[in-house]
């Protein structure tokens, strides 16, 4: 029988696939990234909210605080959209290369939220994913509204994760998403009631294919994956975590290559920049673990 540290340490990989897995569903999806995401946030925040109840848990926060959970689940929601938009302007392999510049964007929003110095490996490391990033811009440039719109995802994505940081300092993961989700659907109906079509029988008139994508993408993929990773932590050391997370990207694009092989099939040039990114991701990992252990 498999041992429970094995156990832990296999179903951390799991969620780490079903992670890269969501860029699949992005692609299998038909309907556009705003409704699309729309969607996936109301699912989760369902399936939030029974699990919530479940584990009786009260809800309450002051006003404040849902201010800025509110804040903090519009800029998961332009995460979403942005990185699903960038999958529909070019592919799985652009989105998810671009998605792994996040933490060359952490490196420069850390500083600011903490108030602390800039890391000079922090900078080198920078100057390393700016030219990962140029190699693959420059060897495709057909994708270039893809490209930008993964970078801004990126940066949505850091952005998002370092307020979180905070806020899980004082208030429970479960609560806070569930906000999250929650102000994120109203922000994105805001948008589709004044900038787009509104609500109408043809918003919610989706394939049935579309229908099984979505309740995956929502439930599978973003419910049960956030409440499995909280309580994975438990058992796995953060940094761990962190660092196996930095396989997402990987795990994507080799399925994508094998689901999507003429889509997805990319220069030579690409691949050596997803080096050069995926190799500074992994290598600032391990560098801010050995500082921590160093300087707890």
């Amino acid at each position: 029988m498999l041992s429970d540290k094995l156990k832990n340490y296999l179903h951390l990989h799991l969620l780490v696939f079903i992670a890269g897995f969501t860029a699949i569903l992005g692609e299998l999806i038909s309907i556009g990234s705003i409704p699309l995401v729309w969607f996936r946030m109301l699912i989760a925040a369902s399936i939030l909210v029974v699990y919530l109840k479940f584990k009786k848990t009260n809800l309450a926060v002051k006003p404040i605080a849902i201010l800025k959970f509110s804040l903090a689940g519009v800029i998961i929601a332009l995460h979403w959209i942005t990185f699903f938009e960038s999958i529909e302007q070019s592919n799985i392999s652009i989105a998810l290369a671009m998605f792994s510049t996040g933490a060359f964007f952490a490196s420069f929003i850390e500083p600011i939220f903490f108030k602390r110095k800039i890391i000079w490996y922090e900078i080198l490391f920078g100057v390393m994913v700016i030219f990962g990033v140029w190699l693959i811009t420059q060897a495709e440039i057909k994708y270039i509204k893809g490209i930008l719109l993964g970078i801004s995802s990126a940066f949505f994505s850091s952005l998002f994760a370092v307020i979180n940081g905070q806020f899980i300092k004082r208030y429970s993961a479960s609560i806070i998403s569930f906000y999250e989700f929650i102000s994120g659907v109203l922000f994105i109906s805001l948008f589709i009631v004044f900038f787009g079509d509104g609500f109408n029988l043809d918003f919610f008139k989706l394939s049935h294919t579309d229908w099984l994508y979505l309740i995956i993408l929502g439930s599978i993929c973003t419910a049960y994956a956030f409440i499995a990773a909280v309580y994975i932590m438990k058992y796995i050391s953060p940094y761990t975590v962190v660092l196996t997370y930095n396989l997402e990207p990987i795990y994507g694009i080799a399925l994508a290559i094998i689901l999507f092989p003429v889509k997805e099939k990319m220069s030579t040039e690409f691949y050596i920049g997803v080096i050069i990114i995926f190799s500074v991701v992994i290598l600032n990992a391990i560098l801010k673990n050995t500082r921590l252990l160093k300087h707890p």
